[in-house]
């Protein structure tokens, strides 16, 4: 069956960094717009980037623009995110989804990867 499973999250210190990875198996990849977004408690779930199927167009939210890039590599099946100048409020789940081009298909969402910042 298709999922996305994330990976790389983990405790890191004010100011530092780190690259999450999603990896996508079983659909089409090519076809597919992949998006990041933070999930932290008693908070909405943020779109915090995204990217097209094709790669040439990324957006970004306003409180991650400049310190979080996201790429993806078709060969692998894989789309990062590499975050840096990490600040507390960038803690939270962070999860992956696929969204088919055409706005019609299916949508698969990973399970996630926690990203903790202390202060």
């Amino acid at each position: 069956q298709a999922q996305v499973v994330e990976s790389g999250g983990g405790l890191v210190q004010f100011g530092g960094s780190l690259r999450l990875s999603c990896t996508g198996s079983e659909f089409t990849w090519s076809e597919y717009r992949m998006d990041w977004y933070q999930q932290a408690p008693g908070k909405d779930r943020e779109l915090v980037a995204s990217i097209s199927p094709g790669g040439a167009l990324t957006r970004y939210s306003d409180s991650v623009k400049g310190r979080f890039t996201i790429s993806r590599d078709d060969a692998l099946n894989t789309v990062y995110l590499q975050m840096s100048s990490l600040k507390p409020e960038d803690t939270g789940d962070y999860v992956c989804r696929a969204e088919h081009q055409s706005g019609w298909g299916p949508t698969y969402w990973g399970r996630g990867t926690q990203v903790t910042v202390s202060s």
